[in-house]
């Protein structure tokens, strides 16, 4: 097994401590980075200020939970899955008058052993952040890995999902790949 140091480059930014996530081998040795998609300014400063009317019941949209689960940190490489290309605003569908949100992600190579692992992470850290009346669903993007079958079924089944959030080690995984992502407070200024 490897231990692979997660974060440095966040954590020499930001001067926190860096995570370290286990991995038995780099499937992926040289990943392609995609980098950083650019929001639209004006689209987010126009959905903060509607939010902001207490009167009115806060609606969400792709861009909104795009931006709730694009930190999240890859097991493998030390860089956020936005980074990768798993995730894309594209891919993500969120139907607010029937409380539904899906998420389709891109695992890297076909054949990723950790798709279930980042799937579990997108999962719960939307169960932390979205209101309780949302039903999430986390899918592998249509033929994007070759046993994209068996790991929908495992990412959409309660049962499983709850299994595996009783494993301490597992859960403790997942919190760590999922930990520091929410907005920096550096990086609201591009939101109003």
């Amino acid at each position: 097994k490897v231990w692979l140091h997660h974060g440095a480059l966040k954590a020499v930014l930001k001067k926190k401590e860096p995570r370290y996530i286990m991995a038995d081998i780099l499937q992926n040795p040289n990943p392609v980075i995609a980098g950083k998609f650019n929001l639209d300014k004006v689209t987010t400063k126009h959905r903060r200020e509607h939010e902001l009317d207490e009167d009115e019941r806060d609606s969400f949209d792709n861009l909104e939970v795009f931006e709730m689960i694009r930190n999240i940190n890859d097991p493998e490489h030390p860089l956020t899955l936005e980074d990768l290309a798993v995730l894309t605003p594209e891919n993500i569908f969120v139907d607010d008058s029937t409380n539904k949100v899906d998420v389709y992600f891109t695992p890297t190579v076909p054949h990723c052993s950790m798709s279930t692992l980042i799937g579990l992470m997108i999962r719960v850290k939307l169960i932390r952040s979205l209101p309780k009346r949302f039903k999430v669903r986390v899918l592998i993007e249509k033929g994007k890995h070759s046993s994209e079958e068996a790991v929908n079924k495992q990412l959409n089944d309660k049962e499983r999902i709850a299994a595996a959030l009783e494993n301490h080690n597992l859960l403790s995984t997942i919190n760590k790949g999922i930990a520091n992502t929410d907005v920096d407070p550096k990086d609201m200024n591009m939101l109003f």
